[in-house]
């Protein structure tokens, strides 16, 4: 699924992201990527075995979280997008127990 960038909006296909949107994605990527780098210098260290897996449990919960978090957004905007507005309020609260239904299954 290919993208370009256009204005304040990031375009996939026939739907669009936003530019802050996409940014605040982007910086929790980051601070996951930095955690996981403090896992790597974790180990480089030697330490405990026990710290570094709790550390690597954190960064796992984190992308998990993130994951889930773009899976919602593609669910409540793309998909809206993609079907239309129509009967909004029924696809709403379809689309909120899909995103419950979501939330359990990945923990």
């Amino acid at each position: 699924m290919g993208s370009n960038k256009q204005g304040n909006e990031h375009v996939h296909q026939n739907h669009t992201h936003s530019n802050e949107d996409y940014k605040k994605l982007i910086n929790r990527m980051s601070r996951i990527i930095g955690h996981a780098n403090s896992v790597k210098t974790m180990m480089e260290e030697h330490r405990d075995c026990t710290e570094i897996l709790i550390q690597i449990s954190a960064v796992k919960a984190a992308l998990n979280n993130l994951g889930k978090k773009i899976l919602e957004d593609h669910i409540n905007k793309c998909i809206v997008d993609v079907v239309g507005e129509e009967q909004l309020e029924e696809k709403q609260k379809l689309l909120e127990d899909l995103n419950d239904a979501i939330d359990k299954f990945v923990r």
